[in-house]
């Protein structure tokens, strides 16, 4: 069994079905099911591969889905890629999304020794010191998403680029600092985001972030416009602590959405700033 990778067979067999034009056959089925009528409507057995023509103006979609054991069913539709259309049209980049300011930025090293991570250190402060236009946060999201991770490692912490260059300089010197934190990790180990449960709200949560992570807001915002049709209250109200927030909080179908959206949200920002979780529990 493919276990989690469950229904991949069949997505990969059905994209060759679209890329070449033909239905292939499903293999062993020969003899009908006798518990379906298959005199009614149109569905019939593939017992042999048959070929799928094109019709203009409608692209090819076909059906696939996964069942699990536990009950979990998983439907996808496929559609064919549309045609060549001739000369592909201007791509024009979009403008990239605002960060807002960032209070703390971590630039984390990896080495395969105390010796490496000193070296790793000290390359990366020559290297910002005569480039003082670097982003520090798109430094930051380069060195955890385009380097390998090794054992040794070493985080520096900083508001700005000259806190970030004096905690590389202590890192390189192997001496001790603010914002910076070395040791040696386990390998393999990717960090675990829990989530909390209810009793962990208060009115007034996560505002600091709303006004100051233009990331976090967004993702609140989406939240928001999800739960919208459902709810008769707003989210960012709530978070913002208006006139009966306290009572809503105390309402399990108001507070367990509400902390979904906050942890969605403080997850994104970890994101943004290169931090990929390995597993997402609670």
């Amino acid at each position: 069994h493919a276990q989690a990778a469950a229904g991949a067979a069949g997505v990969i067999k059905m994209v060759m079905a679209l890329r070449r034009g033909v239905l292939p056959r499903t293999l062993h089925a020969e003899e009908p099911s006798p518990h379906v009528d298959w005199s009614a409507g149109g569905l019939t057995l593939l017992d042999e591969a048959r070929e799928w023509p094109a019709v203009v103006d409608r692209p090819r979609r076909v059906g696939v889905s996964s069942f699990g054991i536990s009950g979990t069913n998983a439907h996808v539709i496929v559609e064919e890629a549309p045609g060549d259309v001739g000369d592909a049209a201007e791509v024009v980049e979009a403008p990239a999304a605002d960060r807002g300011p960032v209070p703390v930025v971590p630039w984390v090293l990896f080495a395969r020794s105390a010796e490496g991570l000193r070296g790793q250190a000290s390359r990366l402060r020559e290297h910002a010191l005569h480039r003082p236009g670097l982003d520090p946060v798109d430094v930051g999201f380069s060195l955890v998403t385009a380097r390998a991770s090794m054992e040794h490692r070493g985080v520096v912490l900083g508001g700005d680029r000259e806190a970030l260059l004096k905690g590389l300089e202590a890192l390189a010197e192997g001496a001790p600092g603010a914002g910076v934190v070395s040791g040696v990790a386990r390998g393999g180990v990717r960090p675990v985001l829990v989530f909390p449960g209810q009793g962990s709200q208060w009115v007034g949560m996560a505002v600091g972030l709303l006004e100051s992570s233009p990331v976090f807001a967004g993702r609140i915002a989406e939240c928001e416009r999800a739960l919208s049709p459902y709810v008769d209250w707003s989210l960012g109200e709530v978070l913002r602590g208006v006139e009966d927030s306290e009572e809503l909080l105390e309402r399990v179908d108001v507070v367990q959405p509400v902390l979904f959206a906050v942890m969605v949200s403080l997850a994104e920002v970890w994101r943004s700033l290169g931090v990929e979780p390995g597993a997402v529990v609670g």
